[in-house]
């Protein structure tokens, strides 16, 4: 049984299948790093590219996850998602491979780089559209925080000294051959995720009334937004982005220097305390989140994170104060969204149904990464129209407001993953019913703790007839075909197909 228990906490250090996962995630965020330097010297310094085409090639890299609700309904009905993670890796490792290539020939072009910025965020998109079954395949739910930690502290240890080592290999190894090192790196990550042996589920069989694809994202969107935890971390996630995307970091380097008089030096020590400060917060937000919920960790992040936007707005003063409060502004920034996105990752990992998992991650992609370059571009038009100040405290402002989206969820109240899952999803539910948990933790405080039969009552009375949960025992398994509305008589997660153990009231 490769399988983790889904259940009993185990130490992550002596797990030897996360520890390759984790190596290979962490040589490969610090390849992501190098090139995100790299491409762009190469632009610059080879080809002579405009700040417009430079915006072209940011956003292409993007651009992939548009489709992302697609591609996820796609990845759901395949059986092995880590062999998809193995294709996303070397995928990447041949496309960054012809740039060196182009380079020895001289035959380096825009195009290409446009070309590989597109490819490079279409197996992004197919990589992480995968990733989530594979996750939970690996990690057993009371580690689901803890291992998040972990890659997140890898993703910020990256920020921190990636760019460093990338000038360094730059100026020592030249542009061309850094990117050839990305590449290994890549190719690395697909050798480790290939030595990481998970029970993976299968995959739904196939028949001639199969849903389209299109109707299965359809299905992925629909259950996100019908789903009261899914539903409320997306609407803040998204307005989160999009109004730290309104500030950008290009906006916040134009205003260090234009309107605090920072010099060069200045800002990049700036935003390397704000890197520190992702590290930090990736590092101890699991103790966070067992001292004060899962729920409020994610409360307080969603704040945290966009609101320090203002700090820097606000400097004003002698050269140091105005320097200490945009270093302040990043140091706070990257711990909240660290603090935000472990616990954030988590709870999502513990909610999506298996038979879900890849739809989901589409379609929060088209929407989450999606509303990025929509936020980069108003953030341009109101640095235009009105100033840069005013456009920071816009965003600031805008970003902690996504925190009405969490206050009337069942969010703040969660303590932990484990204690929510026994109380939402029933014994016998494994991951599927997890998706179910919030709403039962919701709708037994809104019923005053009535008890299960007469919620199971209540459920059905208020439930439209055309929609009332369809049950056929099955061996000794019920069937709930309703999506999104919590069965309380079987606790079930009421997905279309998921199968859970019956309650005693089903048994009878």
């Amino acid at each position: 049984m490769t399988g983790p228990d889904r259940t009993a906490p185990r130490s992550l250090w002596r797990d030897r299948r996360f520890r390759r996962f984790w190596a290979g995630q962490s040589v490969s965020q610090f390849g992501d790093r190098i090139t995100e330097l790299v491409l762009p010297l190469i632009a610059i310094g080879a080809l002579n590219a405009s700040a417009n085409q430079m915006a072209w090639l940011t956003a292409l890299i993007w651009t992939p996850n548009l489709l992302a609700i697609l591609l996820g309904a796609w990845v759901d009905q395949r059986a092995h998602k880590r062999r998809l993670m193995i294709l996303a890796d070397l995928a990447r490792a041949a496309v960054l491979l012809t740039v060196p290539v182009a380079w020895l020939a001289g035959a380096v072009t825009l195009g290409q780089l446009y070309a590989v910025a597109l490819l490079m965020g279409a197996a992004g998109v197919l990589f992480n559209t995968a990733y989530p079954p594979f996750f939970v395949r690996l990690v057993p739910r009371a580690s689901y925080v803890d291992a998040n930690s972990k890659l997140s502290a890898s993703r910020s240890a990256s920020h921190v000294a990636g760019p460093a080592i990338g000038g360094a290999l730059v100026q020592v190894l030249t542009a061309p051959v850094t990117v050839l090192l990305d590449a290994l790196t890549f190719l690395m990550s697909a050798i480790l995720i290939g030595r990481v042996a998970v029970d993976e589920a299968p995959a739904a069989a196939g028949n001639a009334a199969a849903p389209s694809l299109l109707q299965r994202a359809r299905e992925g969107l629909s259950f996100v937004v019908r789903h009261p935890v899914l539903r409320a971390t997306l609407g803040c996630a998204a307005t989160v982005n999009f109004f730290t995307f309104v500030a950008g970091s290009g906006l916040i380097v134009l205003f260090a220097n234009r309107a605090l008089g920072l010099s060069a030096a200045a800002i990049g020590l700036a935003f390397g305390v704000g890197a520190t400060g992702s590290l930090l917060g990736a590092v101890i937000a699991p103790r966070i989140s067992r001292r004060f919920g899962v729920g409020r960790s994610i409360v307080v992040g969603a704040v945290l994170f966009p609101a320090p936007i203002a700090i820097a707005a606000a400097a004003d003063g002698p050269l140091w104060v105005r320097a200490g409060a945009l270093s302040a502004a990043e140091f706070l920034s990257g711990f909240g969204v660290m603090l935000f996105d472990v616990n954030l990752n988590s709870l999502q990992a513990a909610v999506i149904p298996d038979g879900m998992r890849s739809r989901v991650a589409g379609a929060y992609s088209t929407i989450n990464y999606g509303i990025r370059p929509v936020g980069a571009v108003v953030g341009g038009l109101l640095a235009t129209l009105i100033s840069l100040r005013a456009t920071l405290l816009i965003a600031a402002v805008g970003g902690a407001l996504s925190l009405l989206w969490l206050l009337p969820s069942p969010i703040p109240g969660i303590r932990s993953l484990t204690s929510y899952s026994a109380a939402g999803a029933g014994a016998g539910a494994g991951a599927g019913a997890g998706a179910g948990a919030a709403a039962a933790a919701g709708a037994g405080r809104r019923r005053g703790e009535l008890p299960l039969a007469v919620g199971a009552l209540w459920c059905l009375a208020s439930m439209p007839q055309k929609v009332r949960p369809r049950r056929q025992a099955r061996g000794g398994v019920a069937r709930c075909g309703e999506w999104g509305r919590l069965c309380t008589s079987c606790r079930c997660a009421d997905v279309a197909g998921a199968v859970h153990a019956p309650s005693d009231d089903d048994r009878a």
